[in-house]
């Protein structure tokens, strides 16, 4: 195996403007357009995935080539432009902010660390950002996935690509992951003021319904803690909001292929509410730290549909955390606590450099 080059400095020092300390905060991905060409190279990456489709390579590959990937990129392609926007992707858009407003919350609490976000399926990708935060002289990455609950088909997936990078890497930068934060206190707060906010705006419907995204049933049996961690969230969450357990329902969305997944699923429900009585809803999908297409069409549009149609008087979709500051400070907790024994601050040279050339710039202002 040949290894990638180092970048020129890797014998000295390298010149770094900030502690060579790292945060890389990794969503899922998307398409770079709402097209056909532009999902199926997306969906052929996603799908491609062992940790996501858990079926041999030589059953799946006929299926996914010969059938999938010559008819869902339209299907798909679809979806994606009811939710596209001017800037883009949601998911990309919302991932890129949270990125940023991370580093300036970091920053304002003394922490000079780089931050970057990156994508497991599409661009930009997890190894490129890696390496881009190598190039700018960072000896330690934590790797923060936009998961809050672990499952081998998301979180280990954005390990593996981490793993894969390190496996061509010479020098590797010290690493540290973050496997879940499922029942962080500020993550939970976080969700809690969205739900406050809501009702403060539109008032309380009969139900609230936590969305979580779905994954198969078997992945349960076999020991992934995903479903009892969207439970915890749930039960945390309900806590917190004062609810009941008549006054919420945990479901599960986004099933795909013909297995038994999580239940109950998301729609059926809705339409089983809507036909016992339940006059109005409100949904939120916790899982989800940005809105992006399983929030914004395949629930705040087909959802909402379907209770509606069912016989549903009003159904209010509660938008993602995005970038709420209750969260990006959440987050920003979150990222503290495991950089914690990490140098944040410059080293001293580069701080003298730095206050040298501030000195010298404001006299030369003088002048």
């Amino acid at each position: 195996m040949s290894f990638s080059p180092e970048p020129p400095f890797a014998h000295g020092q390298p010149p770094k403007a900030f502690s060579g300390t790292a945060v890389l905060y990794c969503n899922l991905g998307t398409p770079d357009a709402p097209t056909a060409a532009a999902l199926r190279p997306y969906l052929a990456q996603f799908l491609s995935d062992h940790r996501v489709i858990e079926i041999p390579k030589v059953l799946w590959w006929p299926i996914l080539h010969g059938i999938i990937l010559r008819v869902r990129p339209k299907k798909s392609a679809a979806k994606y432009a009811s939710i596209w926007t001017p800037e883009g992707s949601p998911l990309k858009t919302w991932t890129a902010r949270q990125a940023t407003l991370l580093r300036s919350y970091l920053g304002e609490r003394g922490h000079q660390v780089a931050v970057r976000y990156a994508m497991r399926y599409g661009q930009p990708s997890i190894a490129s950002q890696l390496d881009a935060l190598k190039a700018e002289g960072a000896t330690r990455i934590l790797i923060l996935p936009a998961y809050p609950q672990y499952s081998g088909t998301s979180t280990a997936s954005v390990f593996d690509a981490v793993y894969n990078w390190a496996a061509r890497t010479r020098r590797l930068p010290e690493l540290r992951f973050v496997n879940h934060y499922h029942d962080h206190p500020g993550y939970i707060a976080a969700l809690a003021a969205k739900v406050r906010a809501h009702w403060m705006a539109h008032g309380q419907s009969d139900k609230l319904v936590m969305s979580f995204h779905g994954v198969p049933e078997r992945t349960l049996h076999l020991g992934d803690p995903y479903h009892c961690e969207c439970h915890k969230t749930a039960r945390l969450l309900a806590a917190q909001l004062g609810l009941s357990k008549e006054q919420y329902t945990v479901t599960f969305q986004s099933r795909f292929g013909k297995a038994k997944w999580l239940e109950p699923s998301t729609e059926p429900t809705l339409v089983a509410m809507a036909r016992a009585g339940v006059k109005s809803v409100d949904l939120m999908c916790p899982g989800f730290t940005g809105d992006c297409l399983e929030t914004l069409e395949e629930i705040a549009q087909e959802a909402k549909k379907a209770f509606l149609h069912a016989g549903g008087q009003a159904f209010h979709y509660i938008a993602c955390l995005n970038d709420s500051p209750a969260w990006i400070r959440a987050l920003s907790d979150l990222a503290q606590q495991h950089l914690a024994g990490w140098p944040t601050q410059p080293p001293p040279e580069t701080q003298a450099l730095a206050a040298s050339r501030t000195a010298a710039l404001a006299l030369r202002a003088k002048q």
